[in-house]
C-alpha cells in the first residue's frame, strides 16, 4: 500500500515500550525473526486517519553501539531501512538514565518523536517533567504518555500523523564533540559522502569509522560490497 508508513519503537529494556506497542497495534501484529538473525521481530499495524501505519518492535537496547546482536539489529533497521519515523520511548521515572539511547537516534534520523512513558509512575514519585523545554532543546517532539493507562495516546497518535505528513518539522540537536574528534569528522566527511552518498548518515558513519565499529564495516560490506576508499 502506497500510503503504509512504518515506525520504528526504540528504547530500552523496560521502559513499557512494548506495552505501547501492544496497544496501538492491538491483535494486527505478527511475530518472527529478523532475517539472518536470532532476534525476535514483531510487526504490527494500525489506522488513523485513513492512513496506515506499519509499526517495527525494535530489540530493546541501552546504545546503538553494536556491543551486542539486539544493539546491532535496532541500529541496522534504523540505518538502512530508513524508518518514515522513530519513536524513542524513555521511562519517565529513569530519563537520565534513557537520554543516551535517545540522543543516538537523534545522530541517526531526522523524523523523531521523544515518547516519554510510565508517566503515571514519575507522577507518584513526585517527578515533574518539562517536555517543552526538552521539545526545544532536542529540535524534536516530546509527548508524555502512560500506554498501559492509555493516556496521552490520542495525542501521540497525532504527533505521528503530523511529523510524518510534514507539518510539525523535526531539527534534532546536533551532537558535538571535542575539537580534535570534529576535525577528524570534518575530514572523512566529503569521502564517506563520495561513497555511499546519501545511503548513510555521513556525519554518524565518520565517527562509527573512528570509533572502529568493525561490526557496522562488515555490514557496509555485505549491502555495499567493499568500498576500498575506506578500507
Amino acid at each position: 500500500m502506497d500510503n503504509r508508513y512504518r515506525i520504528a519503537l526504540a528504547g530500552n529494556p523496560n521502559t513499557g515500550k512494548s506495552t505501547l506497542f501492544n496497544t496501538l497495534t492491538g491483535l494486527k501484529q505478527h511475530t518472527g525473526n529478523w532475517a539472518g538473525k536470532t532476534v525476535e521481530m514483531k510487526e504490527g499495524m494500525f489506522l488513523y486517519k485513513d492512513k496506515s501505519y506499519s509499526m517495527i518492535d525494535l530489540p530493546g537496547t541501552y546504545s546503538l553501539f553494536s556491543n551486542s546482536l539486539d544493539e546491532e539489529t535496532a541500529r541496522n533497521y534504523i540505518v538502512f531501512e530508513k524508518p518514515d519515523l522513530t519513536i524513542v520511548v524513555l521511562d519517565g521515572t529513569a530519563l537520565e538514565r534513557n537520554m543516551n539511547l535517545a540522543l543516538q537516534v537523534l545522530e541517526l534520523t531526522e523524523k523523531v518523536i521523544v515518547c516519554i512513558n510510565l508517566m503515571d509512575e514519575a507522577e507518584k514519585m513526585g517527578i515533574k517533567i518539562n517536555e517543552k523545554m526538552m521539545m526545544r532543546r532536542l529540535g524534536v517532539p516530546v509527548i508524555k504518555i502512560s500506554a498501559r493507562n492509555k493516556t496521552g495516546l490520542p495525542m501521540l497518535l497525532d504527533t505521528i500523523e503530523r511529523v510524518i505528513s510534514g507539518v510539525i518539522p523535526c531539527s534534532p540537536i546536533k551532537i558535538t564533540y571535542d575539537e580534535e574528534t570534529e576535525q577528524k569528522i570534518d575530514s572523512l566527511v566529503p569521502m564517506v559522502q563520495k561513497v555511499f552518498g546519501d545511503t548513510v548518515p555521513a556525519r554518524w558513519l565518520s565517527l562509527r569509522l573512528l570509533d572502529g565499529d568493525k561490526t557496522l564495516l562488515e555490514e557496509l560490506k555485505i549491502r555495499n560490497g567493499t568500498k576500498e576508499a575506506l578500507s
